[in-house]
């Protein structure tokens, strides 16, 4: 079984543990936690340990800015 997570095209998944850097993230956009992008659970990416509510960091490569940063919503 391939592990999906570990892919190389596959963009870092990290859970976010710093309640400072939610509400920092959340207040630059204006927005409310359940208004962010949702990710379901049981996307093969996510690590294993991330549970519904939860916010995750995605770094992508990005052609124009290096490295592209972007939140989700983990949902059920």
């Amino acid at each position: 079984m391939v592990d999906v997570g570990q892919h190389t095209l596959v963009p870092e998944h990290t859970i976010v543990e710093d309640d400072a850097e939610i509400d920092e993230v959340l207040a630059e956009y204006d927005v409310r936690r359940t208004d962010l992008p949702k990710i379901k659970r049981t996307d093969p990416a996510l690590p294993d340990d991330a549970a519904a509510g939860d916010v995750i960091r995605i770094v992508r490569d990005s052609r124009t800015t290096d490295q592209a940063v972007v939140y989700r919503l983990v949902v059920e």
